[in-house]
């Protein structure tokens, strides 16, 4: 199970990395400003569906062709978990480690909370959480993880599947 889920975690990780790091020279564009999160979140689910091909081969590889929904959620949170892991240490090297990068994306929060008509101490607030490296790591960790928990749940329901008996013998049980 390791190197299944280490395989595709990793992939599912480096889609992301490689997509973060691509969008990073139209930082400025202000096309990109407007479909940040149209891009980004296109990026994550597409990576996502590592999962579900992850499970699959799990299944197929491992289980023998069959794969109870308890260990096909195990295979699939893993992957989600390390593609998370992943997209968080690039975002925190990109926000803290890439000179000019932390104020285009403070100045575009800032912009964005402005026009949603948040108040100047509510943008402080958000601004002061966005700068505390901790807390910024649980936010970036928001953003990908509940996608992977979707198609981790959706994939699992697809793939489970029971063993199939010889002719005239009852399936034996699938250890979850």
């Amino acid at each position: 199970m390791k190197r299944i889920v280490l395989i595709f975690g990793l992939i599912s990780g480096a889609i992301m990395f490689v997509m973060m790091l691509g969008t990073l020279p139209f930082v400025d564009s202000t096309w990109l400003q407007d479909r940040s999160m149209i891009v980004g979140y296109t990026t994550i689910v597409l990576s996502s569906l590592l999962i579900f091909f992850g499970i699959r081969s799990y299944r197929e590889n491992i289980g023998g062709g069959a794969i109870s929904f308890g260990r096909a959620f195990a295979v699939g949170i893993l992957i989600a978990l390390i593609a998370a892991i992943l997209y968080v240490t690039t975002w925190e090297i990109l926000y803290f480690g890439v000179p000019g990068f932390a104020d285009k994306f403070l100045t575009m929060c800032t912009e964005h909370a402005r026009r949603s008509g948040a108040s100047v101490e509510e943008i402080k607030a958000e601004l002061a959480l966005l700068n505390n490296p901790f807390t910024n790591a649980a936010l970036a960790f928001l953003e990908p993880f509940p996608v992977g928990l979707l198609v981790t749940l959706i994939s699992a329901l697809i793939l489970r599947k029971k063993p199939t008996a010889p002719s005239g013998e009852s399936p034996a049980p699938i250890a979850a």
